[in-house]
């Protein structure tokens, strides 16, 4: 359900899609496809559209007011002129349902009518945008070679041949070279979004991959602890049934040893099956030292070099539960280890506050690095794991650079 909705759901920039081409809105965001359709007519469409249409009726225009100066030039061939042209200012209409052939069609058009040539330009811009530049090539490559020929038949009054000839060249140039940057911006546009959506969907695979590595990670260690249950579990049993007469203390402690094997393995077989549930993360956690062996986690980084200050530690740690213990732990240790290789030699400030009914916070913050610090190679999903982690126990973690330029891990975690 939540997929459907996710795909039928438009993007933000979707409502502001008529500043951009019909084509282009399609290939960006292919929800607003016509299937079995053409693309439907954005407002700059339209816009762009009657631009192009009235530049080439203002250029026929100013075309029709020299053809009286013409020598030679019938009234017949005069009007014939005029219509040819009128006949291809409106075509202009059909110029992107039909690029190629309307620039096709212009070709003789522009050799008998002076007045098409407004619109002859608007085809070759549209061929440019809208096609391959082999098609532009060929299309307007036999338009140009027929325009030393139309100025012989036709010449410009008032202008040499040569200046008629240059001008009318530079000016499709001019117009097939702008189409063509239009194209390409387009095409730059749509390869941008494209790597993003490639980047974005590389981005969730590798978390979704260091999610389910941390799973499986999670369930091995489990399996070891559970296998160490299980064996201690059967070796007092085995002495029990080969020692029917031992002494009844052995007996009760030997029984007190078994049913609290039995009790802790099943504790962590509801654990290690929350782990492989994907879709439950309560009671998850990994076997781990608890928040009581977190001191010796700080006097072993100090040994290793390490600057480490405790701002504050919980009264009791004793009392918070093992799963949750557990984690914050791991949290402590990749954290100092992240601070170890990305930031050494400087210090380190470590914090774990709480009670029962408020949550456990922890906090792991480091100053920003004195000099170039060398790369460090790593997998890089180290936070990752921690994340998918503290949401397993059902809490939250964060982290992220400070204003001062270090960086800092923030957890909470459930401690009811």
């Amino acid at each position: 359900m939540n997929s459907e909705k996710q795909a039928t759901t438009p993007p933000a920039f979707g409502r502001r899609r008529w500043v951009l081409p019909a084509t282009l809105v399609e290939d960006l965001y292919p929800e607003y496809r016509r299937p079995g359709g053409r693309p439907r007519r954005t407002a700059r469409d339209w816009i762009v559209d009657f631009t192009c249409f009235l530049l080439a009726v203002v250029i026929g225009l100013l075309a029709a007011d020299t053809l009286q100066d013409e020598p030679g030039l019938s009234p017949a061939m005069e009007v014939a002129d005029q219509l040819v042209g009128a006949l291809a200012c409106a075509a202009v209409w059909l110029r992107r349902r039909w690029p190629v052939g309307l620039a096709v069609a212009m070709v003789p058009v522009s050799l008998v009518s002076a007045t098409a040539g407004g619109a002859v330009l608007a085809s070759l811009f549209t061929l440019a945008v809208h096609r391959p530049f082999r098609y532009v090539a060929w299309t307007g490559g036999a338009s140009f070679a027929l325009t030393p020929l139309f100025y012989w038949m036709r010449p410009e009054p008032g202008l040499p041949y040569l200046a008629s000839l240059v001008i009318a060249l530079l000016l499709g140039v001019a117009v097939v070279g702008w189409g063509l940057l239009v194209r390409s911006k387009r095409q730059l546009l749509i390869s941008l979004r494209d790597r993003a959506r490639r980047a974005e969907t590389e981005a969730r695979l590798r978390a979704e991959q260091a999610q389910r590595l941390a799973r499986e990670a999670i369930a091995r260690e489990m399996h070891d602890v559970l296998a160490h249950r299980l064996t201690l579990l059967s070796v007092h049993a085995g002495a029990l049934e080969f020692r029917p007469d031992a002494p009844r203390e052995d007996v009760a402690r030997a029984a007190g040893v078994i049913r609290e094997s039995a009790h802790e393995a099943l504790q962590d077989l509801r654990e290690i099956i929350g782990v492989l549930r994907a879709g439950e993360s309560d009671d998850a956690g990994r076997p781990q030292p608890t928040l009581a062996a977190l001191d010796a986690l700080v006097a072993e980084s100090r040994e290793a070099g390490m600057e480490v200050a405790l701002a504050g530690r919980v009264t009791d740690p004793a009392a918070v539960p093992a799963s949750v213990g557990r984690t914050a732990y791991r949290i402590a240790q990749e954290a100092l280890t992240n601070a170890r290789k990305h930031a050494p030699g400087t210090e380190v400030t470590l914090s774990v506050t709480g009670a029962p009914g408020d949550g456990l916070a922890m906090s792991v913050r480091n100053a920003p690095p004195a000099g170039e610090v060398p790369h460090v190679p790593g997998s890089g999903q180290g936070l990752i794991g921690l994340t998918e982690r503290a949401t397993l126990a059902g809490g939250t973690l964060e982290h992220g650079p400070t204003p001062e330029g270090g960086f800092e891990v923030r957890a909470r975690l459930p401690w009811g």
